[in-house]
């Protein structure tokens, strides 16, 4: 079985899809200084990142520190709006791409990054063979891409139309030739063509990264000789966020993310902090044939008896905010409310009825079932996430008994969440988030194969999201909004997916300012201050 985990991401103790980079998010608070060389940069996270082969991962650890190793051909700026990485000039439509690579790329080894390298990155991911969790997201499935290496362009011919194929092309991170010939080293993180090379790697522990001195490519008009670049890089490995948020107190790291209620603790001693909003509280249902939860009218009722108001409360407390999309990262092309008025309301007379209908019918127990088939079902919730998630699934939990439906809630680590939804398929309901930063993203995950061959762990079969989704991605980039927007909501009318909670994350730091982007903190953004 493969190994592999949703997104993205952003680096958030949640699934989360990642696509595009951009420096875009604004900070706020703490003291600025004095703008200063030579020091090192230590962040602390919750998870470890696993294997960092850049076209086999989608765990949001794997993303975040993976970025710092391998550059992408496109960066956004401030705006949303694409900016030279790799590549210095491109032209691009539904169907084709071609990149203009910049001069003096190098690979961490000092060998030149080649027009055909790139293309192999993309190829690599294409071949259904390879099984990349990135095929159908950053790369459309019978893409190929050639390379020409005296005029330094990579030519792309996306396999099906995709609307915004220059930020799913130029958001794909780029290996060198070694590495792609040699996989075991990208899993080590070797083989890069990013601003750091990594120079130790304790599992559970901490990376250490190093700033490549060699690394002119920043985005934009980034300028390698700017006063505050950090020389050295350690991500630590903290689970706990409390431990976190001491150390950054004590001044034992510069930074770390906070998802929970630590935010407050934070926020009160006026640190610098950037912020990006994610989704916190979602439920996904497992529609694989036999299962109870394949039924619409089930998935309905489970939510009609939740008071999705309460678990958001619960979850994410006065943080909370109401979903309007299941996009919630930049750049967000669309920008529009999918949600409202398409989640079902609370109602619990509605779910009993519903359940009745189906056939489920109390017995001495109260207990439903029908057929002789008990309606005891399993939820699976990531521990992650703290202590609120396992109080909103317990919640949860004794909503659904008042309506005759079993629960088993457990809550497991990403690994245990990765081996359930894309492994044994042994859950009904998962409370794992998806986020993404362009509608496109989320075809793979609703609309695409299922595991093992494909990312669509609930095994969710629209026929109006997957003709809505179509005819998106033929229309370039905002002129299918509509079509996407229309799709969205069909996954939301059939109960495929109800979002219920997003929340702030904040990425706090002490002596150093950045920007975020779609899995977190940009490397390129980071400024050292005294």
């Amino acid at each position: 079985m493969r190994s592999k985990m949703l997104v993205p991401l952003i680096a958030v103790p949640a699934l989360a899809l990642a696509a595009c980079t951009s420096a875009g998010s604004t900070g706020a608070g703490g003291d600025e200084g004095d703008l200063v060389d030579g020091k090192t940069f230590t962040m602390a996270i919750g998870l470890d990142p696993g294997a960092l082969d850049p076209g086999m991962t989608v765990l949001s650890a794997g993303r975040f520190l993976g970025q710092f190793i391998y550059g992408r051909l496109v960066a956004l700026d401030e705006d949303g709006d694409a900016v030279p990485a790799l590549a210095e000039k491109w032209e691009v439509d539904a169907g084709s791409a071609v990149f203009t690579l910049r001069d003096g790329i190098a690979c961490e080894d000092g060998t030149a990054l080649t027009a055909t390298v790139v293309a192999d990155n993309i190829n690599f991911v294409a071949d259904p063979a390879n099984q990349s969790p990135l095929l159908g997201m950053n790369v459309q499935p019978g893409t190929v891409a050639t390379g020409d290496n005296a005029t330094g362009t990579v030519t792309v011919a996306s396999g099906v139309p995709d609307a915004f194929l220059l930020h799913n092309l130029g958001a794909l991170p780029i290996a060198c030739g070694n590495g792609l010939a040699d996989r075991d080293l990208l899993v080590e993180g070797k083989a890069g063509t990013g601003m750091f090379e990594l120079v130790e790697a304790v599992a559970n522990d901490h990376y250490t990264l190093e700033r490549r001195k060699d690394y002119t490519w920043g985005p934009g008009d980034w300028d390698p000789d700017q006063k505050g670049l950090p020389d050295e890089v350690v991500i630590r490995i903290i689970p706990n966020e409390t431990t976190a948020a001491n150390l950054l107190i004590a001044g034992d790291v510069t930074a770390t993310l906070v998802a929970g209620t630590e935010q407050d603790r934070l926020l009160e001693r006026d640190f610098f902090h950037a912020d990006l909003r994610a989704p916190a509280g979602q439920l996904h249902f497992n529609q694989s044939a036999g299962r109870p939860t394949a039924d619409e009218e089930v998935r309905r009722a489970l939510v009609q008896a939740q008071d999705l108001a309460q678990l958001r409360k619960v979850l994410v407390g006065d943080r909370g905010t109401v979903p309007t999309s299941l996009v919630t990262v930049a750049p967000d092309p669309c920008d529009v409310d999918t949600v409202d008025g398409n989640v079902p309301e609370h109602d619990v007379a509605a779910a009993e009825e519903a359940l009745d209908a189906a056939g489920w019918t109390k017995g001495a127990d109260g207990v439903r079932a029908r057929k002789g088939k008990r309606l005891e079902l399993k939820m699976i919730y990531l521990t992650t996430f703290g202590e609120t998630m396992a109080a909103t699934a317990e919640l949860a939990q004794q909503e659904w008994k008042k309506i005759g439906v079993e629960v088993e809630i457990r809550g497991v680590d990403l690994a245990g969440l990765n081996e359930a939804l894309f492994g044994t398929g042994d859950w009904d309901i998962s409370a794992g988030q998806v986020g993404a930063a362009l509608p496109s993203q989320l075809v793979p995950f609703f609309g695409g194969p299922t595991p093992p061959g494909g990312t669509n762990f609930a095994h969710v079969d629209n026929a109006d999201y997957k003709a809505l989704s179509t005819a998106a991605a033929g229309k370039v980039g905002t002129d299918g909004c509509e079509d996407w927007a229309a799709a969205e909501e069909a996954l939301l009318e059939a109960v495929d997916v109800v979002p219920y909670a997003d929340s702030a994350y904040m990425t706090f730091a002490r002596g150093a300012r950045f920007g975020l982007g779609d899995v977190g903190l940009d490397p390129t953004s980071i400024r050292m201050y005294e």
